[in-house]
């Protein structure tokens, strides 16, 4: 899937630049452009592809201070700069465009939703999000800032791709640690992603492309991205039961967004050597994830590609009643409680109601 990355924030931006290095190091070529925004000036400098600072009236180059209303005020003032620096990325042969950011902090879970909703007005291409929650210990502002950023940038992208940070933190690791730590997992998965169907070493049974992940995601809403790898044996029979378990790790402890297994659709992705991949286990996988999700929606191929290992990925759209995303908006939701006495609501209503302000 040939697809241009805009880094929004700091998260935004370091992430869009390890999609980038993923891709060029795997030789991918499925990210054609990529442009960071940030209102931060410190925060551009170090990243290899075009940058926009953007709200230099406002704040002069040192950021919103967590002020996601602000960030969204400034992306709105500024949003032609960014649209600017993206024409010559932007061409008839880019198939999808991700907006990229951190849900927790001013300028991007601020000006995400914005450039996404402008993005959509001029593109006729789907505009995805790619989203990364906060951990539990990252502050009340930053749930606070996640929460309703989640609401206004799921309803304007046509698919939020979420990233739970406590899925992928490891006890004893430092916050920086860590947060590269996320972004080299995420890279893997969303890379893998974007190349399916892109670079081909043999010739696929059952071809992936861009259109089964853009009618996975058709429906909208909040998606997540499971992956798990395993070395090949030599004969594919040998392999179905790597495949099989690779599956079930992919889906049920390797995902973006844990315990987010009910689904209204699925994408499975098996990845290796042609000669490795067994066709039977492939299939045998597609019907688990499709007992496992409820969904009969499950599309199901593989990506041929040079490797001594297999790899399996599972995309899920439409997993908005998982308990993991509804533990996130209740705390999300307690945490604007304790500074505006707002009244506890059952979490999954937060979709629908007023108490986590949309930004738009």
């Amino acid at each position: 899937m040939k697809s241009v990355l805009i880094g929004v924030g700091q998260a935004g931006g370091k992430l869009a630049r390890e999609l980038v290095e993923y891709d060029e190091r795997m030789g991918f070529d499925a990210v054609r452009g990529a442009v960071a925004v940030n209102t931060a000036k410190n925060d551009l400098r170090e990243l290899p592809f075009e940058t926009v600072l953007i709200g230099q009236d406002r704040v002069k180059g040192q950021g919103v201070g967590g002020d996601n209303e602000l960030g969204a005020e400034v992306m709105q003032s500024d949003s032609r700069e960014v649209l600017s620096a993206l024409e010559g990325d932007i061409t008839a042969g880019t198939e999808s465009i991700f907006v990229v950011a951190g849900l927790g902090g001013g300028t991007g879970s601020g000006g995400a939703p914005v450039l996404t909703k402008e993005l959509k007005r001029i593109y006729d291409v789907p505009v995805y999000g790619l989203g990364i929650l906060p951990g539990r210990d990252e502050g009340a502002l930053y749930q606070v800032n996640a929460g309703r950023s989640l609401k206004t940038f799921a309803r304007e992208a046509d698919a939020l791709l979420l990233v739970d940070n406590d899925a992928f933190r490891s006890t004893g690791e430092s916050l920086t640690e860590g947060f590269d730590a996320i972004n080299e997992e995420i890279a893997k998965r969303v890379g893998l992603l974007l190349a399916a169907g892109e670079v081909v070493d043999g010739v696929a049974e059952s071809v992936v492309d861009s259109s089964e992940i853009i009618n996975t995601l058709r429906d909208g809403g909040i998606a997540a991205i499971g992956y798990a790898s395993a070395e090949a044996a030599s004969d594919p029979e040998e392999n179905i039961n790597t495949v099989m378990s690779n599956a079930r790790r992919a889906l049920l402890t390797g995902s973006s967004l844990p315990d987010a297994t009910d689904a209204d659709a699925a994408l499975l992705i098996v990845a290796g050597d042609n000669d490795s991949i067994p066709r039977k286990g492939v299939e045998r996988a597609r019907r688990w994830v499709e007992e496992e999700t409820g969904s009969l929606q499950v599309r199901g191929g593989d990506f041929p590609l040079s490797s001594d290992r297999l790899a399996t990925l599972v995309l899920l759209g439409g997993v908005e009643r998982s308990d993991r995303l509804e533990t996130f908006m209740e705390r999300a939701q307690e945490a604007q409680a304790a500074e505006t006495d707002l009244s506890g609501d059952d979490p999954a209503d937060q979709w629908t109601n007023d108490d986590l302000d949309s930004l738009l």
